[in-house]
């Protein structure tokens, strides 16, 4: 079984640089965000059923005029209401560890990433063998949240309220990285760290 690196982090923390750069070294990257995108698609006919019950659950009025699911439309709803973020958590979520799985046993590098940034929330730490926090401050997070996805303080509050607090996820880590620099810097520390993780992974 290939060795599992599991990365995730607050919004806006850089886990998506994280990974593009580990990519770029060559590890093969499994993004549980992807996945769950993948599964409630109109190109995803293993999962089609999914996309069917949630159709039937919240109404035609929740699909695009394309088809495809209204993730704005879905979100305002399961963050409004709990009964109907517990629903659609239930049926999603066996369907997204399944492929999760799937994915994670494909892979051919030297080792391989699950990046989500609910990976002790829904236990994903579970599929993998070591974790990795990239680790930024809650002021930073707001910022850059702000700048680079142009969402208000409020939806980003809720955004991490479905998330574990920094210092909880922090100490859950076996690993942190803090980026409180800029992409160069964190960029080189993720290079350090996939060198160092290789090394301990070939004198396993």
């Amino acid at each position: 079984m290939t060795f599992i690196l599991g990365i995730t982090g607050g919004i806006a923390s850089g886990k998506t640089t994280a990974t593009k750069t580990l990519e770029s070294l060559g590890v093969e990257i499994v993004d549980a965000d992807i996945v769950a995108r993948y599964v409630v698609s109109n190109d995803s006919s293993n999962n089609s059923s999914a996309l069917a019950k949630i159709v039937d659950h919240f109404g035609s009025a929740i699909l695009l005029a394309s088809g495809e699911l209204d993730r704005t439309r879905l979100r305002d709803i399961i963050f409004s209401d709990l009964t109907e973020k517990r629903w659609l958590e239930n049926l999603l979520h066996p369907i997204v560890r399944k492929q999760i799985i799937q994915q994670l046993s494909a892979i051919k590098s030297p080792y391989g990433v699950l990046s989500s940034p609910l990976l002790f929330e829904k236990e994903q730490q579970e599929l993998v063998n070591r974790t990795l926090v990239i680790d930024v401050p809650i002021e930073a997070q707001n910022t850059r949240a702000t700048l680079r996805d142009n969402v208000n303080q409020q939806q980003i509050s809720r955004i991490m309220d479905t998330q574990l607090s920094r210092e909880e996820r922090n100490k859950k880590a076996d690993d942190i990285i803090s980026n409180t620099g800029n992409i160069e810097e964190l960029q080189e520390k993720i290079t350090v760290y996939h060198n160092r993780l290789l090394n301990k992974i070939r004198a396993l």
